[in-house]
């Protein structure tokens, strides 16, 4: 089965196809992503589900991405859409595969992407009442800055070694965060009772 051909006749100038590495990836525009999951499945025989994510793309808006198989012809697809970063809306695809069902709730807690129909949209990982999205780039992780990362990454990196890369802020983290900071934003790292202390007052290092 030529599967390039095959998304070219269906979809004719909506689909883009590439391959890589013996699997084909399919960028369709947002209002054919039902339409190219359905294709997927009925016509191409990729009935099992595999997974669904989203990829923060910063300014160009996110990506959802889902990969399917098909058990009797053994071939992989990757679909993959573009949804704008000021309206992240897509349709669910859970008519299509019921087990995308989980990780749309996933990647809507996650990226903040909206699956437009799907019947119980709720967060699924985070605890209650935790604002803001993880795996946006621009999510701030403010427990790097305020406290050192614990194990080293290098040999020799740590006291007395190579200078540590645990004291740079990780991209995209404001210059007013961390413990050296004293803006509004400060954040003031947390001993751990007992153990620095134990370590002649060298808190963060690893053993």
């Amino acid at each position: 089965m030529n599967l390039g051909a095959a998304w070219a006749e269906r979809f004719e100038g909506d689909a883009v196809t590439t391959e890589a590495l013996g699997e084909l990836t399919v960028d369709v525009p947002p209002g054919s992503w039902v339409a190219a999951l359905t294709f997927a499945r009925d016509e191409l025989g990729c009935g099992f589900f595999d997974w669904l994510t989203g990829v923060d793309e910063l300014d160009e808006g996110f990506d959802v991405v889902a990969h399917v198989f098909s058990l009797e012809h053994r071939h992989h697809v990757l679909i993959r859409t573009r949804v704008p970063r000021e309206e992240p809306l897509l349709p669910t695809a859970t008519a299509v595969y019921r087990g995308a069902n989980w990780h749309e709730r996933e990647t809507f807690e996650m990226f903040g992407i909206v699956f437009d129909g799907h019947p119980d949209l709720k967060p699924l990982l985070l605890p209650d009442g935790f604002e803001g999205h993880p795996l946006r780039k621009d999510f701030v992780l403010a427990a790097r800055v305020a406290k050192p990362w614990p194990g080293a990454k290098e040999p020799g990196e740590g006291a007395g070694g190579a200078p540590s890369r645990r004291r740079m802020l990780p991209p995209g983290v404001p210059e007013d965060w961390g413990p050296q900071a004293t803006g509004p934003r400060a954040v003031e790292p947390r001993p751990r009772a007992g153990r620095d202390r134990d370590r002649g007052g060298n808190p963060g290092h690893g053993q």
